[in-house]
């Protein structure tokens, strides 16, 4: 590990001691301070909550963004008490499960498991909770700064999952997983690549959205589960979701099925909707229309 990169490290373990409650209490200054200078997440999530709330009157529609704005900024701040307290501590935050029998009933049925954990609350706290119940393989790619890499394996500890990526041999590596009785994890409302994705409904709106878990749930039988970690408010800790994925996500014809992952997806924002990344491009890309020009 680069000295620089150890030493952000050294300042993650100091800084993870204090309380999550502070954290986020910073995080809340952080994302109203984002907002009040109307950059790009700002202006981009303005777009897409009046895409998913469309009927909202304008103060309620400000009311919202504010809200947004600062649980985004708690996911920020929340990252240096996940990497800096490591995975033990952090379970330690966990105050309910709900759906977990739907995972265990998923492991026992011996054809993989696939959990699809949309961009919603804190999914790397959701990583070390699925990760002390079973080994898993997620799909990614890799930071643009390659040197990060080790400092999260250091931070991830024993219950950092395999990382597979996201490119052709690690797509057979997820199916060789799945095969074996395996789970693995994938983003389902990543953008996907040009040629690697379908328009579906997402809010009422076009939005390309993956084939890949649909094939892989079709092609192996595997069970789907949506799951995130909600943000308990005044820094109280977490609450993990687990969902059964919608009717029709392993259909054969790929809009049907991109369709019910977008269901599924929508099903985990609406029990949490401040919580999910609402800035990000969801709706633009590859001949869609962009929402997101400014006049």
């Amino acid at each position: 590990m680069r000295p620089d990169i150890y030493l952000l490290y050294l300042l993650l373990r100091l800084f993870g001691l204090l309380p999550l409650r502070l954290l986020h209490a910073v995080g809340t200054g952080l994302g109203r301070l984002s907002l009040g200078l109307h950059g790009r997440t700002a202006h981009d999530t303005t777009v897409n909550l009046s895409i998913a709330r469309p009927g909202l009157d304008r103060p309620a529609h400000v009311a919202l963004l504010r809200r947004v704005m600062a649980e985004g900024g708690k996911s920020v701040t929340e990252i240096v008490k996940v990497w800096g307290a490591g995975p033990e501590k952090m379970l330690g935050l966990v105050r309910e499960v709900r759906g977990g029998e739907l995972l265990e009933a998923a492991m026992a049925r011996g054809k993989g498991v696939i959990i699809a954990a949309p961009h919603l609350g804190c999914w790397e706290l959701l990583n070390y909770w699925l990760c002390s119940r079973m080994p898993m393989a997620i799909l990614y790619r890799p930071p643009r700064l390659a040197a990060i890499e080790p400092l999260l394996r250091r931070v991830r500890g024993a219950l950092a999952p395999e990382q597979v990526r996201a490119e052709g041999a690690g797509v057979r590596t997820l199916y060789k997983r799945l095969a074996a009785g395996g789970a693995i994890g994938i983003l389902p409302d990543q953008k996907p690549r040009a040629g690697e994705g379908e328009p579906a409904p997402f809010y009422g709106r076009d939005a390309l959205t993956m084939v890949l878990l649909p094939r892989l749930a079709a092609r192996t039988g595997a069970t789907v589960l949506f799951a995130f970690a909600e943000r308990l408010p005044r820094g109280e800790g977490f609450r993990i979701h687990l969902l059964a994925a919608p009717e029709g996500l392993d259909d054969a014809d790929p809009q049907h099925a991109c369709a019910a992952l977008n269901r599924g997806v929508e099903a985990c924002v609406e029990r949490a909707f401040v919580q999910y990344q609402w800035h990000y491009r969801r709706w633009s890309g590859h001949g869609l229309p962009n929402p997101y020009k400014r006049g």
